[in-house]
This record gives structure tokens, C-alpha cells and sequence, in this order.
């Protein structure tokens, strides 16, 4: 069933007009007709069933009773992704989303390739929040992701973070997975990656300085891209819904 993105509220038993750019992806793009069946969510938590009508080129979704499907995982990630090139970053986004992270932190690092100011920042966490939405439409989730303003990495170590598990992902790390605590239940835990050049030694030294403890995943080094969603899927497999 086709899920859509609406931020606004949403009640049960009522006839609700899609946004413009909700109306045209489902007439225009996935060729939906009226009387068919969606899911719209916002955010909250929860999701409603809908038959969709159709007037022109706008549309609306009588909505059904609310439903709240737990799809959200037990392990609360934020993920700390130092900014990689176009699709690089995108891709990560993506994926990050459907493998249950909760958050997601870019930053800025001294070997990334892209480098953005001024507009360019808030635009493109715009963006990455359009990836977000996508994702969540795609995978169901029903709770979407935090994209947090993009920061310098010494800025936001220098902040702190309340995070019980910080974990650096570092080729040259001794501990592996095998070696990591079980996380308490509700702890928050950050993954922090590297953007395509890797971590500046200074950079690598404050972020231990800060608390993170080197993270190794396994005798090859990963992409960027790699790391991370790699990271991500082994956590949800060793503590989180992958069991």
C-alpha cells in the first residue's frame, strides 16, 4: 500500500486534502486512482488507512482508524556521518533509515570533499531531510529521523553528548564488536564515521579525547558509505530487531 509523508495532524474518520507535491507523486508519478487505497502518517508515531479521491490534478484521503505498528527499533543510534559527495551521502541517509537509526548528525571534517556556506547548509539538510521522509515512506516507518544542522566536528565533540556508547568507526581499531557491552535499555549510542578521506589524525585524537572508543569492523577497509550502514546492521543484529 503506498504511504505518504503529510506534516500536519491527522485524525481518524476524516477527508483530508494531500499537499500539492503528496497529490502529484500519487496521480502523477505512481498513477493512483480514486477509491484506491493509501497510508498517510506525520510523524507522531502512528498511521492512518485511507481510499483515495481524486478532483483534477488534487487529491484527498478519507481516513480510517489510527493504527500504531511498532516498527521502530529498541536501539536508540544517532548516527555522527561526516559529510561524503552527492549520492554518497544520500545513499548513506537512505539506508541509515531503513536500519532503524534514530537521528543522524552531519559534519563537517577537514578531509571532506563537499564544503558548504552559507544557504548551501540549510539547503542541503533540506534535502537529506527529503531522503529521510522517502525512506520512511518506503520502509514504514512511522517516526522520522532527526537530520541535525550541519556542524563543525570540533564544534560538536567540543558540545559533548550524553550518549553512554560513543563509538568511532576506525580500520585500526583493536576492539571489534565482540568486544562492546551490551547497551541498557533506551541508551543512547552514537556512531561516529568518517567522510571519504578519512578522519584527520588531529580529528581522530579529539574525538577520543571526547569519549569515543575505536570501533573496528572486521580487516578491510570500508567506504564511507560502507562503514557505517555496515555498523548499523551489525548492532541491530547483535542487540537490536535483526534477531
Amino acid at each position: 500500500m503506498p504511504r505518504f509523508f503529510c506534516d500536519f495532524p491527522l485524525a481518524a474518520d476524516r477527508l483530508v486534502e494531500l499537499p500539492d507535491a503528496v497529490a502529484r507523486h500519487a496521480i502523477g508519478v505512481l498513477r493512483l486512482r480514486a477509491g484506491e487505497t493509501v497510508t498517510l502518517f506525520n510523524g507522531d508515531g502512528g498511521e492512518y488507512p485511507g481510499v483515495l479521491e481524486t478532483s483534477g490534478r488534487g487529491a484527498a484521503a478519507r481516513l480510517g482508524a489510527r493504527a500504531e505498528p511498532d516498527r521502530e527499533s529498541p536501539l536508540r543510534i544517532t548516527l555522527a556521518q561526516g559529510i561524503s559527495s552527492g549520492e554518497r551521502m544520500d545513499l548513506t541517509i537512505q539506508k541509515a533509515v531503513e536500519l532503524g537509526v534514530a537521528a543522524i548528525q552531519p559534519l563537517d571534517m577537514r578531509r571532506c570533499v563537499v564544503r558548504l556556506a552559507g544557504d548551501k547548509l540549510e539547503r542541503r539538510r533540506r534535502h537529506w531531510r527529503g531522503v529521510v521522509v522517502a525512506a520512511c515512506e518506503q520502509c514504514g516507518r512511522n517516526v522520522v529521523p532527526e537530520v541535525a544542522p550541519i556542524r563543525d566536528l570540533r564544534d560538536w565533540l567540543r558540545a559533548g553528548s550524553p550518549a553512554a556508547g560513543r563509538y568511532l568507526l576506525d580500520p585500526e581499531a583493536v576492539v571489534g564488536l565482540e568486544g562492546l557491552p551490551a547497551p541498557a535499555p533506551g541508551e543512547e549510542l552514537v556512531l561516529l564515521a568518517g567522510p571519504e578521506g578519512g578522519f584527520d589524525p588531529a580529528e581522530r585524537v579529539a574525538a577520543l579525547a571526547a569519549g569515543f572508543q575505536p570501533l573496528r569492523l572486521g580487516p578491510r577497509v570500508l567506504r564511507t558509505e560502507t562503514a557505517a550502514l555496515a555498523a548499523l546492521a551489525a548492532l541491530q543484529a547483535r542487540w537490536g530487531d535483526f534477531r
